[in-house]
């Protein structure tokens, strides 16, 4: 692995300044580096994080890569992190005219990260650093741990099964509440419990009207407006008036801060760390700041995950548009077409994140510009006057909704953007469909694809199935007895993976020191009523949904029906 070279890296110095005229917005430093394919396959099991902590795992990953390269080599031409400065990697193998297409492509992605809404808690943070710090943690624990290391592993892969449930929108909350309080209307410790607890207090004591309650709204109000936030909340309290009203608050405020009423914990890493009598010990110490490192590298991959499509086809949308009108492609027409066309293509099965991203960002772009985004475009219902409208808002109206909705979006935000009159518009455009598949009425010994639905709800609801979703799992322990640990999975529409069950809940006990639950909803095939229907070639399995407890208790896995009484158990 080494630096790009000097003249390279003033063709990207040159893709910089064409994509900041262009409208891209993102900090002057970046690092690229050209690697080997044998550097792709030990750097892609870390997500090409060099500095990332080691785990046993990713040597596995790193013998299966070679042995599939073997067989049959590819590596990708790129692959751009969002550290900072963001880091880009480049096949060793790539043409220059190749490259400058790819820095396009990589210069897209780094407007995503540094712009989308859904990167901000990693604006300032240089992960890269961060992970260096946590895999010499990691190892000083290894090496304090000598022969017994193994269990180092064994509690990285415990958490690495429940990474998933990191409280990635919890932690958006609170920096944002942190960082401008007045949009969600947050106030100060103090004020919060003036106004949320103390004041609802003497009301219920009878010792003050309501009145008083909004007079002294309106007077926190004047004070903020005359003197600012923080003077004018400081007024507020020192006033005289006040002190004289409620000699007594600035004590019972007191006290309530010496009781330390800690805050919710914001998933089940800080629950755990918080409240697991286990991990608590302090022989067990160590495995909190191993928990906090896998939270922490969750967190880190939790937007790129939740931005897949939006940010390949933000990137796949700019290095199309910007290097085809770059005079470095000149010769290179051919040899573009066949590259771009195999990253943008729509494959006729599946789905292909690229062009769907691509194709959206542009679609929302091309009804910018039309002025269809209005409420009275969307109010239309003839097909004919959809057709025709056109305020030719100009181009500069589409490239603004083009950016504001690279600010804005996550996958499921750009998916479920357009109204049902609008993405059967899209769906009709790119000649979309869902492929169904069926017996061949030919040759019995073959299946036949045809045209299931052009449909632009059937293709929407295709899209939002292939999103990430993490399952929602409620770790609050209002069913919880006896200090046992209880999850309860809220039903979204999708059941959990029941092979993995087990193991996850073994490791959760580990991590509890306790009994733990998992409450859930599963499908259960409901048998035909005579054998000689489930022979008949018409049989058509029906299902009904049920909720279920699994239980873990010494590595024991039991498994209950809650609306039956059939209980089945298996070895843990």
């Amino acid at each position: 692995m080494e630096l790009l070279s000097q003249s390279m890296k003033g063709e990207m110095e040159a893709c910089k300044r064409r994509a900041r005229e262009a409208g891209l917005v993102f900090q002057d430093n970046t690092l690229e580096y050209v690697v080997t394919n044998q550097d792709m396959l030990e750097l892609s099991p870390r997500v090409m994080i060099p500095t990332l902590y080691d785990y046993w795992a990713f040597d596995v990953e790193v013998h299966q890569n070679r042995w599939m390269y073997d067989i049959h080599p590819h590596n990708p031409y790129e692959t751009v992190i969002n550290t900072r400065p963001p880091i880009s990697f480049y096949n060793q193998d790539n043409a220059d005219w190749f490259n400058v297409m790819i820095f396009y492509h990589v210069l897209g992605h780094i407007d995503f990260f540094q712009n989308n809404t859904f990167f901000r808690r990693t604006w300032d943070d240089d992960f890269c650093g961060q992970a260096l710090a946590d895999k010499r943690l990691i190892n000083r624990i290894r090496a304090e741990h000598g022969d017994q290391k193994r269990w180092v592993d064994y509690l990285i892969e415990f958490a690495r099964a429940i990474d998933n449930l990191v409280g990635y929108h919890q932690e958006l909350k609170e920096g944002d509440e942190a960082e401008q309080p007045e949009i969600f209307g947050a106030f100060s410790e103090k004020a919060d419990f003036y106004f949320g607890q103390f004041l609802k207090e003497l009301y219920e004591a009878k010792r003050v009207k309501l009145e008083f309650y909004y007079e002294e709204i309106e007077r926190y109000n004047r004070c903020v407006r005359t003197f600012g936030k923080k003077q004018g909340e400081l007024a507020f309290f020192e006033d005289n008036t006040f002190r004289s009203k409620l000699p007594e608050f600035n004590d019972v405020f007191k006290k309530r801060k010496e009781k330390g009423e800690k805050p919710k914990p914001k998933d089940i890493f800080e629950h755990l760390a918080e409240r697991s009598d286990s991990l608590n010990q302090e022989e067990n110490r160590w495995m909190k700041e191993v928990l906090q490192v896998i939270r922490r590298t969750s967190l880190y991959f939790q937007p790129q995950m939740r931005t897949k499509i939006a940010n390949e086809g933000w990137a796949s949308l700019w290095h199309q548009t910007l290097f085809m009108a770059d005079e470095r492609m000149s010769t290179h027409e051919v040899d573009f077409a066949r590259v771009d066309s195999a990253v943008t293509f729509d494959p006729r099965l599946g789905i292909n994140p690229y062009a769907a991203g691509k194709h959206l960002f542009e679609f929302i772009e091309a009804l910018a510009r039309k002025g269809r985004l209005s409420p009275e475009y969307r109010l239309l219902k003839n097909i004919d006057t959809r057709k025709k409208y056109d305020r030719d808002c100009g181009q500069a109206a589409g490239r603004k909704a083009l950016f504001e909705a690279r600010r804005h979006f996550d996958d499921y935000l750009l998916v479920n953007f357009l109204s049902d009159e609008d993405f059967q518009d899209f769906v009709d455009e790119h000649k979309l469909f869902i492929a169904g598949v069926r017996p061949s009425r030919e040759r019995w010994d073959r299946a036949e694809i045809y045209i299931k639905s052009r449909s632009g709800k059937e293709y929407r609801r295709l899209l939002n199935r292939m999103l990430y979703h993490p399952p929602y799992v409620d770790f609050s322990g209002a069913k919880a007895k006896d200090g046992e640990l209880y999850l309860d999975h809220v039903y979204e529409g999708r059941s959990l993976f029941r092979k993995y069950i087990g193991p996850v809940l073994i490791g959760l006990e580990f991590l509890w020191g306790r009994q733990v639950k998992l409450e859930t909803t599963e499908y259960e095939e409901t048998q035909p009523k005579n054998w000689w229907e489930w022979r008949s070639s018409q049989y058509q399995p029906e299902y009904k949904k049920i909720r279920v407890l699994y239980a873990c208790d010494k590595r024991k896995i039991t498994r209950t029906i809650l609306d039956q009484t059939t209980t089945d158990s298996y070895g843990g």
